[in-house]
């Protein structure tokens, strides 16, 4: 008995170590216990230790909400510790929660489900998720299918995510709320574009304008407005004709159920303005319009609200060739237009700028008929002749063969330089071809025959009798014939020898022969005596023999000279 009464040193030692076990074994683990109190922000817990412990209230509620506690809650708690320094247990709630909530996130993430959580703080990078007692990272990518600026609204309220990665060595959760809302608006778009039809008109919200168009959000799934079929008439981008938030009239026009993809448009519930175009819109019609674009190869007018027009680059303007359209015509400019060609199928007019005013060679040719003396600037010289700019912004051809008399050629091309004003006659004019015919030689007295001798025309080389109507010191003011061309005599082409280079030995009124050797810049004729002589010269040597052959040159100039006398006798 006394032995059972008082038991011995050995059997208390053994209880003592059995109770000792049984407390150390509660650490590190999840235990339930019984809310015994609550004092100011601490629950009081019994665990079934011989002492309780103390957790703080927030450890009880989610991230932004309140705990629901009274006494006699029984709860999961985690035994940090068995006894502190004030021989109380050490217990948490975040701590019992955390690792109930690994437990079952591994298994939630394992068979792909969705989990609860609230969003309660920021982080570098995107947020924190309170995921029923462990934290998850929320990526700022994954928070919204668009960007989203302020998340403050959704902050603290209990939502879904997905989880996109977990490793519980490291303690890291990466979850998404997009994917949550993209999965969900997938189903929506699904059962929401098998109720639609092409060709249904229905009516939705802007939600967003592109430079290529709009997306309109039917109530739930959205649809892409394009540019080209907002109106009949040139749009130049959506924000002309529509605001975000604004609600709109649509028809759609195609429906990609694979892809989701639905294109709508605002043209077609207009009546369409190109029936008829052709009967609205006759060949050779002037009509007005407004140019809307300008492009490198034209210019786009709009007739009226729905139909334009193209001027090709080559119906612009008679006169101005490869000459880009904005120099012509500019965006908005009021024009007068001529109907070329329409294709109703096609959709597509031809329209002419240059037709809608008068040929400038036509009425060239009926204000300056040929014969008729014209005046213009030297605009060109090319190879072949000269361009003169005429009245009507067009241009007149001098060949070089009539620029001046007896002189053709790079010659003929130096008697004028680019800007100056000349003088032509109208020799023909090609409406068709746009081609004017000019002559300046025709207006030359050196053209009117000379010696008294129809179509003996004053050309170079020419032998020529001239009558001394000057003497200067620098030579002989010289008139062909009574009422011939004049030219002058260089003191150097007055003879072959010094001493017929004197003018004083001519005078007045004298006349002798001379050969033409060319013309000066004002195509006045210039003569020379030495050049004639020595034409006779060789002339006579060629004629009469040479001195090797023992006549000496005295005997062949005498021959040549015999003879030129005979002649003129």
């Amino acid at each position: 008995m006394a032995s059972t009464a008082n038991p011995s040193r050995d059997d208390f030692a053994a209880l003592l170590e059995q109770t000792l076990g049984a407390a150390d074994s509660f650490e590190g683990r999840v235990v339930i216990g019984t809310v015994t109190a609550i004092e100011n922000d601490l629950a009081v817990i019994d665990v079934g230790l011989k002492s309780e412990g103390r957790v703080p209230l927030r450890e009880f509620a989610m991230a932004g909400q309140k705990p629901d506690l009274k006494v006699g809650d029984e709860v999961e708690v985690y035994v940090d510790r068995v006894e502190n320094a004030n021989g109380e247990a050490m217990l948490s709630r975040d701590r019992a929660r955390r690792e109930a909530a690994w437990d079952k996130l591994e298994l939630e993430f394992s068979q792909g489900n969705r989990v609860e959580g609230v969003i309660f703080g920021r982080v570098k990078g995107g947020f924190t998720v309170d995921l029923n007692g462990a934290v998850a990272f929320l990526p700022g990518s994954q928070v919204d299918i668009r960007p989203v600026r302020d998340v403050t609204p959704l902050m603290d309220i209990p939502q879904p995510f997905q989880i996109l990665k977990m490793d519980r060595k490291r303690g890291n959760i990466v979850v998404s709320r997009r994917a949550v809302l993209e999965e969900t608006r997938a189903e929506q778009r699904s059962g929401l574009i098998q109720s639609l039809h092409e060709g249904q008109v229905i009516d939705g919200v802007v939600k967003n304008i592109t430079d290529y168009g709009a997306f309109v959000d039917l109530g739930g799934i959205d649809g892409l407005l394009h540019v080209t079929d907002l109106s009949y008439k040139r749009v130049n981008h959506p924000s002309e004709m529509l605001n975000i938030g604004d609600t709109v009239k649509v028809q759609i026009i195609r429906i990609n159920r694979e892809t989701q993809r639905i294109s709508l448009g605002m043209k077609q519930l207009e009546s369409d303005p190109w029936e008829g175009a052709g009967s609205k819109y006759p060949l050779g019609a002037k009509l007005s319009g407004r140019v809307t674009n300008i492009t490198e190869y034209g210019a786009f007018v709009e007739l009226e609200p729905g139909i334009e027009g193209l001027v090709h680059v080559s119906e612009m303007s008679w006169t101005k060739k490869n000459v880009h359209p904005g120099k012509i015509v500019s965006t908005s400019q009021e024009v007068e237009v001529v109907v070329l060609e329409v294709d109703e199928d096609k959709r597509r007019i031809s329209l002419g700028l240059k037709q809608a005013i008068a040929n400038p060679w036509e009425k060239f040719a009926e204000d300056h008929p040929v014969g008729s003396t014209v005046e213009g600037e030297v605009k060109n010289a090319t190879e072949f002749g000269l361009f003169i700019g005429l009245d009507g912004d067009v241009d007149g051809m001098v060949h070089m063969s009539d620029i001046a008399w007896g002189i053709s050629g790079e010659d003929a091309l130096n008697l004028h330089r680019k800007g100056e004003t000349v003088k032509a006659i109208v020799l023909a004019v090609e409406p068709d071809k746009e081609r004017i015919s000019l002559g300046m030689k025709q207006l030359e007295r050196g053209g009117v025959s000379v010696a008294g001798t129809a179509g003996d025309k004053l050309n170079k080389n020419a032998t020529v009798t001239v009558t001394v109507l000057e003497v200067r010191d620098a030579g002989l003011e010289v008139q062909v014939g009574e009422d011939g061309a004049t030219g002058f005599i260089k003191r150097t082409d007055l003879g072959r020898d010094r001493d017929e280079q004197r003018p004083e030995r001519f005078q007045v009124g004298q006349k002798f022969d001379a050969m033409v050797t060319g013309f000066d810049r004002s195509k006045k004729p210039t003569f020379s005596v030495k050049a004639l002589q020595i034409a006779e010269e060789k002339q006579a040597v060629a004629q009469y023999g040479s001195s090797d052959s023992g006549a000496s040159l005295g005997d062949i100039l005498g021959e040549a000279l015999k003879a030129r006398n005979s002649e003129k006798n």
